[in-house]
């Protein structure tokens, strides 16, 4: 990503926090109700509590709230986020989790993996590169997990806009499953929008 795109994202998420403060709003959701179903699907990978989960841009945590909510347990939580703005909001009502600023590839994982790596509404910024940014960060997540990557992405057979990115899930697909033997795809919960499960299998010892 080339930082006036990264600084761009840094300006609308501060600006987007001063007008709207601890709101799905400020994270450009309509609603909470939306943002909680996409966490839904997210979850239905298969995460259960106790486990270790990254969250690519992860904003407030929100995913954490939600889950911990609805499940009753708690998740060994890792937030990456652009913002320093939402991190410190999410750092305030999170203490127990880690959270990272920067991008993805900013960040040296090495020697550690998480059950599970998630990402919600984080690749919907226009980077007008084809694609490429968003295959890099599917591969870069697929690697730091041990049981799986769930994502969604805007579905461009129903969505398009100058200034978000859609894809199509016919070319997201046959990537995911150049990497994934396990690849499933959820397009039954919003009309703009399509979430995929990759699914790891590792020898039982």
């Amino acid at each position: 990503m080339k930082q006036e795109q990264r600084k761009r994202i840094i300006d609308r998420h501060r600006d987007s926090l001063k007008r709207h403060g601890y709101h799905p709003n400020a994270l450009y959701w309509s609603s909470r109700e939306i943002q909680e179903i996409r966490f839904a699907v997210l979850a239905g990978i298969g995460v259960q509590a106790g486990d270790s989960l990254l969250d690519v841009g992860c904003g407030f945590a929100d995913f954490k709230r939600w889950f911990e909510a609805e499940q009753g347990g708690s998740l060994q939580y890792t937030g990456v986020d652009l913002s320093p703005d939402l991190l410190n909001e999410a750092k305030k009502r999170h203490p127990d989790a880690t959270f990272h600023c920067g991008d993805l590839f900013d960040m040296d994982f090495t020697g550690q993996s998480f059950d599970w790596v998630v990402l919600s509404g984080a690749l919907n910024e226009q980077l007008h590169d084809n694609g490429e940014y968003a295959r890099r960060c599917i591969t870069r997540m697929y690697a730091l997990c041990r049981k799986g990557v769930a994502f969604n992405l805007l579905d461009a057979r129903h969505f398009n806009a100058h200034d978000l990115q859609s894809h199509m899930p016919e070319d997201v697909l046959p990537y995911c499953q150049s990497l994934c033997t396990d690849v499933s795809l959820r397009d039954d919960y919003l009309k703009n929008d399509f979430t995929v499960w990759m699914l790891r299998y590792v020898a039982q010892v």
